[in-house]
């Protein structure tokens, strides 16, 4: 037996030090540089790149919201130029109103017949003419101004709504950027090497009506060992396989009075063979993407909780906290059933 599986076979530290550890976390140390691994068009998006595009994009939404502001002055502005104009016409529209109330309709036929002269006719045409004229130049300008400020007032309350829009588009970005990465326990822990989405897991089955999770016995044998684990700890261990987290695990062992005995928690190794630390890119994101995993579909598997990197996250607090004992887990992922 390796050194690494008989470090495995001692007893997991008590649950119960987690606890005491709460109130701070505990730096991780720096690791050595490691070497980047090979990148394919087909690898799912690092959550450190997700965060990064988000904050460019949130970046973007705020410039083009300071100009959407700097617009919407500009045509504020504009609709009380528009006003003004108006304003100032109102007088000569009125003067034309009354012109018209006091002719009435035949106003203009009896200004013409009430020549006697050929002359005189010409010249009164003449006039009604220039009269005319001057009136629809006025009206004209009022209307064009009216649809100035009408056109200027729909460009306005469609900014305002476009500023509402990036608003809160920016406010939903800033805050699902922030929850994924609290998720998957922040930059401390993963270094933001970590997939921005993990597969959904199908539910454990034998759940309660009330959405809580009975106690189960240790009756399905165990896959890794020849001890036993409970259907949910199975279906667990299947769930994580098929989401292709295929390296070593150990799941029932003998010599503490916490879950592994009980067939409720498996160690999910880095490594093909054995436990070793991580000390490259490969390793960390393995680990990371494992946990998270395990994070974001906890409710579907029953989980209870999960260690991995120095770190411990509980369902019952849905927060990473700082972790310390015999193991610091940085060669593998620790995760408990319910």
């Amino acid at each position: 037996m390796t050194a690494p599986l008989r470090r495995w076979l001692t007893p997991m530290v008590a649950v119960l030090a987690a606890f005491a550890v709460f109130a701070g976390p505990m730096p991780v140390t720096a690791a050595p540089k490691p070497a980047q691994p090979a990148e394919h068009d087909d690898d799912p998006p690092m959550l450190n790149d997700l965060i990064e595009t988000t904050n460019r994009d949130y970046t973007k939404a705020k410039a083009k919201l300071e100009k959407s502001k700097k617009k919407q002055l500009e045509l504020a502005v504009e609709v009380r130029r528009a006003e003004a104009a108006l304003d100032d016409l109102a007088p000569q529209v009125a003067e034309i109103a009354t012109q018209s109330y006091r002719t009435g309709r035949v106003g203009a036929i009896g200004m013409l017949l009430q020549s006697n002269a050929p002359g005189s006719f010409v010249d009164r045409a003449s006039a009604l003419d220039e009269l005319n004229l001057v009136n629809d130049k006025k009206l004209a300008e009022v209307n064009a101004v009216k649809l100035r400020a009408e056109t200027a007032k729909l460009k306005l309350d469609a900014e305002v709504r476009e500023q509402r829009k990036l608003t809160n588009d920016m406010a939903r970005k800033r805050t699902e950027a922030e929850r994924s990465l609290r998720l998957v326990g922040g930059e401390g822990l993963t270094g933001g090497l970590v997939d921005a989405t993990s597969p959904v897991a199908r539910v454990a089955p034998n759940r309660a009506a009330d959405g809580g999770w009975k106690p189960e016995s240790c009756n399905q044998d165990d896959p890794t060992t020849s001890g036993c684990i409970t259907p949910r700890t199975l279906h667990m261990y299947k769930e994580v396989k098929r989401a292709g987290f295929d390296r070593f695990v150990g799941c029932w062992r003998p010599g503490d009075k916490f879950e592994h005995p009980k067939g409720r928690a498996c160690d999910w190794s880095l490594q093909n063979s054995g436990f070793a630390p991580w000390h490259n890119n490969d390793t960390r994101i393995y680990g990371n993407n494992l946990a998270a995993f395990l994070v974001r579909n906890a409710d579907r598997l029953g989980i209870y909780y999960v260690i991995w990197n120095r770190q411990i996250w509980f369902a019952a607090t849905e927060v990473w906290s700082s972790y310390s004992g015999p193991s610091n887990h940085t060669d593998h992922v620790h995760v408990s059933l319910l």
